[in-house]
C-alpha cells in the first residue's frame, strides 16, 4: 500500500505556495506599517492609503493578527522596536540598463549589502543617488521608465536573472529598468 499518503505527494507544492504567501504577507505588513506612519493614523476612514492596503489584505486572506501587529508597529507600539523606512537604490544592469530598486527595510545596511551583492553577482553595478533617476518618472507612486533603450537577447536574459535575483529579497518592493521589450 505504498504511495497512498497524500501528504507525500503535495508537501513540496504546498511548501512553495506557503512561502510565496508568507512573502506577500510580510511585504504587505511593511506597507501597512509605512502607511500608518505616513498618515499618522490607524483609522482607515481618514487614511486612504491604509484603507487600500487593508482591502488588499482582505483579498489575500491575511490574518487579522498580522494586520494588527503591522498597525501597532506603525504607531511605534511594536515589541521589536523596528523602524521601517523606504529606501531607493539606483544602479546599472547588464548592457548599461538603468535600474531603480525600491525597498522597505528596517535595516539600511543589510538592504544595501543584499542589493549590492545581487548587482555584482549578475553583472550590474550599484550607482549613487541620482545616477539612474533621469531615465524614470513617477506615476501613481510607482517608477516608470521614461527613456527606453534597446537590448540584445543575451543582455535581456542576464537582465531577467538580475531582476529575479533582486526580487528574492523580502525587502524589495519594486524593481524597474528601462530596457525596451521586457
Amino acid at each position: 500500500m505504498s504511495g497512498h499518503n497524500k501528504w507525500s505527494k503535495i508537501h513540496r507544492q504546498k511548501g512553495i505556495a506557503d512561502q510565496k504567501r508568507g512573502q506577500e504577507f510580510s511585504r504587505l505588513s511593511q506597507m501597512i506599517t509605512l502607511a500608518v506612519r505616513a498618515g499618522k493614523s490607524p483609522d482607515a476612514q481618514t487614511n486612504a492609503q491604509l484603507r487600500m492596503l487593508l482591502e488588499k489584505a482582505r483579498e489575500i486572506n491575511m490574518p487579522k493578527e498580522n494586520v494588527g501587529r503591522a498597525i501597532d508597529r506603525g504607531l511605534g507600539k511594536g515589541s521589536s522596536g523596528e523602524v521601517m523606512e523606504e529606501v531607493v537604490y539606483e544602479g546599472y544592469g547588464p548592457g548599461g540598463v538603468a535600474m531603480i530598486v525600491k525597498t522597505t527595510t528596517s535595516n539600511r545596511n543589510r538592504s544595501l549589502a543584499e542589493i549590492k551583492n545581487a548587482f555584482e553577482r549578475f553583472g550590474g553595478s550599484l550607482g549613487s543617488p541620482g545616477s539612474a533617476a533621469y531615465a524614470f518618472s513617477i506615476q501613481d507612486g510607482r517608477y516608470v521608465a521614461a527613456i527606453k533603450i534597446a537590448v540584445d537577447e543575451t543582455t535581456a536574459e542576464r537582465l531577467k536573472q538580475l531582476v529575479e535575483g533582486l526580487e528574492e529579497y523580502e525587502d524589495v518592493e519594486q524593481v524597474v529598468h528601462n530596457a525596451e521589450g521586457l
